[in-house]
């Protein structure tokens, strides 16, 4: 048999999975990705750190299912998006990465505003998405003022997915889901002119590689030098591959117009596909460009997972270093035993140094408890903060003003969790469906793959063959009335908070 072979490079893991033409997950492997903080609000990466730990995790993965180079038809990839990964002439990195969650820009983004206002609208207009702090752009930019030495003796600036290609294969490119967020024009499906010069990194604009399909091979193939290093067969075609978000849609089986899907992962995406791009409201959110000719409006909470395993590190370490894996399956039980509404306790998601760009712009919003009473417990902590981020979703498709949800994808590490699904469908008032699999951004990519390869005609194609409901949750009646009162509620401490900000 063939297989197809996706490699996912996310913040807090970097991941590799094997796939057959049915989308079955044969195998996976993952590792922490090397992430570190060099400054308070800066994220980095060493670039040749994170392509051992892809290469590593590419021949743990094929190991895994008995498999060797020679039984993989095309690898495509997809990693966490924007940032700076910069390289020299002959390939090298010229510093560490910088992250899309890196921090370092947001004053100089403030100060833009204020002495230029409507400067943050500007760019919304070209993406109809809000500008992040780490998308690669403004930190290009803060290269230019910082760094400039290593700005020149950069030869192209590159992003995650795309380093690790050029690593596989020595081809430099990125493709439409990158070039659309750096930010980029949403509708033309690449770079901004516009958005070069108000950056001001008009002048640096030969550094970016050229704009394919996410689906593209152009030619480039693993090279002998990357073969040695992954175990994959010299020649394999690799795909441009697309961000994570775009790839992990596509993975889950969201690809048609009007189908809703939320990514549960370290970041909460809560989007719907459109067949057109949209505005609608202004100023708040991401948009995403898919593979197939499609765009995927978001609205983000940046702290999913990532409050979870807060609430486990600060009040369960004892029984997660007792538990390891199984933590999991125990702390289902004891959220499970607290009734909807955790006694009157609300938590606020915002568990991020970068604050919230939904429902509403605020960098400096912050997570927190409201309504502690002497009667909680830390089972009561744990039920809010599940609460909390499915509120915090709610929340979002409020604010893209979607119409009644009925049913809703599920993916991501969430997704893992019975006792969350639950309390998102009861939240929604919607049925939530969980596809069969796990690595669903490596699914993405390696779909991509498959259609470049001729496996499949379109990304659309792929999806659609190859996407499978193992569970839904179907929303209580009961439930809904109460959690409508939980929302009133969340949505006053929410108001609260931001007023503070």
């Amino acid at each position: 048999m063939r297989y197809l072979l996706g490699i996912d490079a996310g913040t807090s893991a970097i991941k590799a999975a094997l796939f057959d033409a049915d989308g079955h997950e044969v195998s996976a492997a993952s590792q922490p990705s090397a992430v570190s903080a060099p400054q308070p609000g800066w994220s980095e990466a060493d670039m040749d750190d994170i392509w051992a730990q892809v290469c590593a995790t590419i021949r743990a993965a094929c190991d895994k299912a008995g498999i060797t180079g020679e039984q993989i038809a095309g690898v495509g990839i997809t990693a966490n998006m924007v940032g700076v990964w910069p390289i020299d002439a002959s390939g090298r990195p010229t510093r560490r990465a910088i992250l899309w969650n890196d921090g370092r820009t947001q004053a100089m983004l403030d100060q833009r505003e204020a002495e230029s206002p409507g400067f943050m609208h500007s760019i919304f207009e070209l993406t109809g998405a809000v500008m992040q702090s780490g998308c690669t752009l403004p930190v290009t930019r803060w290269l230019m003022t910082h760094e400039p030495d290593v700005l020149a003796r950069t030869s192209t600036i590159l992003c995650c997915k795309d380093w690790l290609r050029f690593r596989l294969t020595g081809a430099l490119a990125t493709d439409t889901t990158e070039a659309s967020v750096m930010p980029g024009d949403i509708r033309a499906r690449t770079y901004s002119a516009r958005a070069f010069e108000l950056l001001h990194v008009a002048s640096v604009r030969e550094k970016f590689p050229p704009v394919l399909p996410s689906e593209a091979i152009a030619g480039a193939a693993v090279t002998p030098e990357a073969a040695a290093q992954t175990g994959l067969l010299a020649g394999t075609p690799v795909v441009v591959g697309a961000g994570d978000v775009p790839a992990s849609t596509l993975g889950a089986g969201a690809y048609a117009a009007g189908t809703a899907c939320i990514v549960l992962g370290t970041t909460c995406l809560s989007g719907i596909v459109m067949d057109e791009p949209s505005w609608t409201p202004p100023d708040v959110g991401l948009q995403f460009v898919q593979a197939g000719g499609t765009w995927l409006r978001m609205m983000a909470n940046i702290a999913g997972t990532t409050n979870l395993d807060w609430i486990i590190d600060t009040c369960f370490a004892a029984e997660q270093a007792q538990r390891g894996a199984g933590i999991y399956a125990w702390l289902e039980g004891i959220a499970a035993e607290i009734p909807p509404g955790s006694l009157g306790l609300t938590y606020l998601p915002y568990l991020s140094d970068v604050g919230i760009i939904a429902p509403v712009v605020a960098p400096h919003a912050r997570a927190g408890f409201a309504g502690l009473s002497p009667a909680h417990t830390r089972a009561h902590l744990l039920r809010a903060v599940l609460e909390g981020v499915a509120l915090a979703i709610r929340d979002c498709y409020a604010a893209m003003g979607a119409p009644e949800l009925t049913q809703v994808v599920l993916v991501g590490g969430g997704a893992n969790s019975p006792v969350w699904c639950q309390i998102i469908a009861d939240v929604l008032g919607a049925e939530i469906q969980v596809p069969q699999g796990s690595e669903f951004g490596a699914k993405g990519a390696a779909l991509l793959a498959g259609v470049g390869c001729g496996w499949y005609a379109s990304p659309a194609d792929a999806a659609r063959r190859t996407t499978h409901i193992t569970r839904t949750y179907v929303p209580g009646g009961a439930q809904r009335g109460v959690y409508d009162a939980v929302y009133d509620r969340y949505a006053m401490h929410r108001n609260a908070m931001l007023s503070l900000t």
